[in-house]
């Protein structure tokens, strides 16, 4: 179970570096945003690493993916007003959806 604690945590971290670079974008404080993207994204690595140690590569990789796409998507409509559709709402589904179904196969 520790493993999929860290694989969470590792998913979570996977959104802060899109987001950061996304705000380095946009924003006035890009050094900033940069810093915080390189932080998220090595914490996201070294908790990969760690849920790696007891869950397969291809599982592990799929959930972190989806996980920190779908979170991703949510935030680029709420913060960013991106896109929301039916086709980008199915998009999601079915991501969500083949993760559930990895995790379920484990």
């Amino acid at each position: 179970m520790l493993h999929w604690t860290y694989l969470i945590i590792a998913s979570f971290f996977e959104v802060g570096w899109p987001f950061g670079l996304k705000m380095a974008a946009v924003s006035e404080a890009k050094i900033s945003w940069i810093i915080f993207s390189v932080i998220t994204m090595t914490l996201s690595g070294i908790f990969l690493f760690l849920a790696q140690k007891g869950i397969s590569i291809g599982t592990a990789y799929a959930v972190w993916s989806g996980i920190g796409a779908s979170c991703t998507f949510i935030i680029g409509i709420l913060v960013f007003n991106d896109v929301f559709n039916l086709f980008r709402i199915l998009g999601i589904v079915f991501i969500v959806s083949g993760v559930i179904m990895l995790k379920l196969g484990h």
